[in-house]
């Protein structure tokens, strides 16, 4: 008997294919409703959260309104996450709502890829709200989709603050590149009064430093009053931008009285709406002519 043997060369080891690992996202939800109890104060009613959103309910010092806290347990924000804030305000009730720390949006990884973030407020008549948000910080490469949209009764009001910062300046980065589209929508009496947008995508190097831009400013704000005295607080917002030799501006439309300010470093940026929100409070609301403890931590 014969015996073939065939002898063949050994080919490569088959590979593993590995698949990519996909970015974990977070999709963030909270809703807060905040009526005014028998005895004169604003409880909460109603509560609904989802991580990564979380809302926190310190004691206010006397004399001040409910205060709500929100964070982001995520420690801030990149491509693919969102959130969804919800503050409903009932009749004669009064809250501050306010943000923990400051809020960082991380460098995307791709352009597809976008932070979404919603906040809707509802204000019932003879209301007062307050949302106080610090800042928002721009990591270069960093894509925001934002919205603020409020409806406010005819006799209700509010005082709304939001700002943005371009980049880590401390670490001498810069919002160069990515996303920003930031708008309001703001109704009064279920009538539309005031919309607006900021859109900066493509070469914002270029766009944020051009004169009709924002020149050598590296941080801007919005700062909004609705209520039937609106008109009667521009003067004082107008002074006191003069009094902090502000780059900044005062005007009302139809009941809205719109504040914006530009300032080269954040920290004088910071140091400007402070001054001008507690103002505010204290002129149209009767409140403490201060900001939320957690400003000064």
């Amino acid at each position: 008997m014969h015996r073939s043997w065939v002898i063949a060369e050994r080919g490569p080891e088959p590979r593993t294919t590995v698949p990519a690992a996909v970015p974990q996202r977070v999709d963030g939800a909270c809703r807060v409703v905040l009526n005014r109890a028998p005895n004169g104060t604003t409880a909460l009613a109603d509560l609904y959260q989802r991580a990564p959103c979380r809302v926190l309910f310190p004691d206010p010092e006397d004399g001040e309104p409910t205060q709500v806290v929100l964070l982001t347990t995520s420690g801030g924000l990149t491509g693919g996450d969102r959130t969804d804030v919800a503050v409903h305000i009932g009749p004669q009730a009064s809250a501050t709502i306010t943000t923990q720390a400051a809020e960082r949006i991380y460098r995307s990884r791709d352009a597809s890829c976008h932070v979404e973030a919603r906040i809707e407020l509802r204000i019932e008549a003879g209301a007062w709200a307050e949302w106080l948000a610090q800042e928002t910080i721009l990591y270069d490469g960093s894509r925001l989709r934002r919205t603020f949209a409020a409806e406010v009764a005819d006799s209700g009001r509010l005082l709304a603050l939001e700002s943005v910062v371009f980049g880590r300046i401390a670490m001498k980065e810069w919002f160069d590149r990515g996303l920003l589209h930031d708008a309001w929508r703001i109704q009064r009496a279920g009538r539309l009064v005031w919309t607006d947008a900021l859109h900066l995508q493509g070469d914002i190097r270029r766009l944020r430093t051009e004169p009709f831009g924002f020149g050598t400013n590296a941080a801007c704000a919005t700062l909004l009053y609705i209520g039937k005295d609106a008109a009667q607080q521009r003067e004082m917002v107008r002074d006191m931008l003069s009094a902090h030799r502000a780059s900044g501006a005062a005007t009302v439309l139809d009941g809205v009285l719109i504040t914006r300010v530009l300032a080269e470093r954040p920290d004088e940026l910071r140091e400007v709406l402070v001054a001008l929100a507690a103002a505010l409070r204290r002129s149209a609301g009767g409140w403490a002519a201060r900001m939320p403890r957690v400003w000064y931590c």
